[in-house]
């Protein structure tokens, strides 16, 4: 929840009425201790990071509607007349070959509902780097609907994909990406940050803390629509700072050694010919149990019953990409069904008789690595499909009102200040030693987060020491 409050200088045209004193308890010491200087880290994070979480938070919003209004805008390519029979899949890459014979075809994407098309996807010099050329054909017909560039597993078009850049690195490359993070890296600590002054303001209360204040606008009201909107809003806000720091550049690398580490790295499959099968696969047990025959060199029973075979193997999804073979590999069937049940296994085909190489079933994950996968889908919008769209855009459309009433409450209270400096000292020390030792855990294992806070610090010191030579040079003069 991200507050820009000032608690010291109270609004005596919106005091509060009276309210029972609660029950005194056992941490209320503790928390009297702590409060200061959480509510001043809430403030200086509401001041400087609110910028870089409000511009993420819109381009969000933006994302989450883009699936849809996808599906709107790339209609020709995407639906088509159901028609009576198919085409056979082989023959449908033929014609998007035909279509483009300057590109090179890896991978095939059936269409999974009956009035969707065929997606063929390309190596092609003509597209940006890391993007795909997607030819899309009518399955019935064998019409080529359309071209455009692919990006990523989800299959992003160009729509998509721009509004991906701009929440991702604002179209800056490499150096953009550390609004992101940064914005990432904050998130979860003034989420949290605001949960607990919010808990500690409204403590007995339990209708002020679910529910928002009604009456004429005011920084009290505003304060309460903050406070029970993020209380709302929080679990869900946390869980997107986090899955957005799996695949952050700094904090990123460090979660997956982490994840490496526990025993959660994601396993991968082997479709290579030479040995694939049998004992040498990091999957034994999962594949065909036998040792193929010797491959003649180019050989390939095509692709139809390449998917036929991995049909045969339990790929059971509609929703499947194909992968064609390279040089020494054999075909790759994956499942692409993110609804629940997830549908994600994938199998490696022989090209040359459709035995299977290797078999990798989504059960088989590591726990971490199914979280991960998950916690990353959900954060692209790919999990669950419309209901998880609608659920990050309910979220990033909180976030850009907390915001907003943040600000609203700092303009309010002008010209307050936030809570006076030296709030730490008010920690026991043994609270405090535990406390920072944590912080800078914490700031190593999140760089730009430590990095940042080491800035507020500054930032704080320095306005510390124009103050007091300020107030120095007043009992002089």
């Amino acid at each position: 929840m991200t507050t820009i409050d000032d608690p010291v200088r109270p609004d005596i045209t919106d005091a509060p009425p009276a309210e029972p004193a609660p029950t005194p308890r056992r941490s209320g010491g503790t928390w009297s201790a702590l409060r200061p200087l959480v509510m001043r880290l809430h403030f200086y994070a509401g001041v400087l990071i609110a910028p870089f979480l409000l511009v993420a938070a819109v381009s969000g919003l933006l994302y989450a509607l883009s699936f849809q209004a996808e599906k709107v805008y790339y209609a020709h390519e995407l639906e088509v007349p159901v028609g009576d029979t198919t085409l056979p899949l082989s023959r449908q890459v033929d014609i998007a070959r035909e279509a483009n014979p300057n590109g090179t075809v890896t991978a095939v994407w059936p269409g999974a509902e009956p009035d969707a098309t065929t997606r063929v996807l390309m190596a092609d010099p003509d597209v940006p780097e890391g993007t795909s050329l997607a030819v899309f054909v009518d399955p019935y017909t064998g019409e080529v609907r359309g071209q455009l560039p692919s990006f990523g597993s989800s299959g992003a078009l160009p729509l998509r994909t721009w509004i991906d850049g701009l929440h991702a690195d604002l179209h800056l490359g490499e150096f953009g990406r550390n609004y992101s993070e940064l914005a990432a890296s904050w998130l979860w600590v003034i989420a949290l940050g605001g949960l607990l002054l919010w808990l500690g303001r409204r403590r007995g209360n339990r209708r002020a803390l679910l529910l928002p204040e009604r009456g004429p606008k005011s920084r009290r009201r505003t304060l309460s629509w903050h406070g029970s909107v993020g209380l709302w809003a929080v679990t869900g806000l946390v869980l997107l700072s986090a899955t957005g720091l799996t695949w952050s550049r700094y904090a990123g690398e460090n979660i997956g050694t982490v994840q490496d580490g526990l025993g959660g790295a994601t396993p991968t499959l082997s479709a290579t010919l030479d040995g694939a099968a049998g004992g040498s696969s990091e999957h034994e047990g999962h594949g065909a149990g036998h040792t193929p025959a010797p491959t003649a060199p180019g050989a390939d029973m095509g692709l139809d019953k390449a998917v036929a075979a991995a049909r045969a193997a339990g790929i059971d999804s509609p929703r499947i990409s194909v992968v064609l073979p390279a040089e020494g590999k054999g075909y790759v069937v994956k499942e692409t069904d993110t609804q629940f049940p997830l549908q994600l296994d994938s199998v490696a085909v022989n090209p040359a008789d459709g035995t299977v190489l290797d078999r990798l079933a989504f059960a088989d994950y590591p726990l971490l690595a199914k979280l991960t996968r998950i916690g990353i889908d959900a954060h692209t919008g790919v999990f669950l499909g419309l209901f998880n769209q609608l659920a990050l855009a309910a979220l990033a459309l909180a976030l850009i009102l907390l915001i907003l009433w943040g600000y609203r409450m700092w303009w309010l209270r002008r010209p307050g200040r936030p809570v006076a400096r030296g709030a730490w000292r008010k920690v026991p020390v043994t609270l405090l030693l535990p406390l920072a030792a944590a912080t800078a855990v914490v700031g190593w294992f999140v760089p730009l987060l430590g990095l940042s806070l080491l800035l507020f610090l500054a930032v704080d010191l320095t306005l510390a020491l124009v103050a007091r030579m300020k107030a120095r040079s007043s009992r002089t003069a």
